[in-house]
């Protein structure tokens, strides 16, 4: 049973190696829900080792490892397939490599949780799941609100957003962590009515809830301060 969470992180980092397999064939959606199935096993390798009390240094290293190609590249090639949608790359359209910003910035935020004691109970700098989540939804706005479809694959769009998304993974951001703890009672007060929240956008806005969910949690500190005051 001590090998549990290791094989949940495996199946983390295959769901990841198959996206990158139907997003490079062009099949974007369908290596999107694989990244939203990466996100349940990276949720649940954690949880099994609190369970379990089988945590171990290997399998910090190796969950890192998974979540680098699972919301690390992945989400920088789908950014780059809705750059260029058909046979990639395009001459002349090199800049659409600084999709590719996403997976470097992914890789430096990974580094340097595993290295932080700080970030033990709480985070410094947008979580590399929720970035890659964030990303993995953007195919499918389109589908619910088709006037939204004009602008999703607008480098105009898709470059600031990488920029912004890149940074944000690095910036010395306080976010909350949103595992419950029996110690923390007033925090575990806020992460179920943030569940509560997510729940209710994701019942009326389906994969469209997910952005929203990202900038909420980005904006959490600061509902957080306040109660405090």
């Amino acid at each position: 049973m001590r090998h549990l969470p290791n094989l949940i992180t495996c199946l983390n980092l295959l769901s990841g190696c198959a996206a990158v397999v139907f997003v490079m064939k062009g099949e974007v959606q369908t290596g999107c829900y694989l990244v939203f199935l990466a996100a349940f096993f990276d949720f649940f390798d954690g949880l099994a080792a609190r369970a379990l009390n089988a945590w171990s240094s290997i399998g910090k290293e190796l969950d890192s490892l998974a979540d680098v190609i699972s919301f690390g590249l992945v989400p920088g090639l789908i950014i780059f397939r809705l750059l260029q949608p058909g046979d990639f790359p395009v001459p002349g359209q090199e800049w659409a490599f600084t999709s590719f910003l996403v997976t470097v910035f992914s890789a430096l935020r990974l580094a340097s949780f595993n290295v932080d004691d700080r970030q033990k109970n709480s985070f410094l700098g947008l979580p590399t799941p929720a970035c890659g989540l964030f990303i993995a939804s953007l195919p499918f706005i389109p589908d619910l609100f088709p006037q939204a479809g004009t602008f999703i694959g607008h480098p105009l769009f898709l470059l600031p957003l990488t920029l912004m998304l890149s940074y944000l993974l690095v910036a010395p951001l306080p976010l909350p962590s949103l595992k419950f703890s029996r110690e923390d009672k007033a925090g575990n007060r806020f992460r179920y009515i943030f569940l509560g929240i997510c729940l209710l956008l994701i019942l009326f806005l389906k994969f469209a809830a997910v952005p929203v969910i990202v900038v909420l949690y980005l904006l959490s500190p600061v509902v957080l301060r306040a109660n405090k005051v």
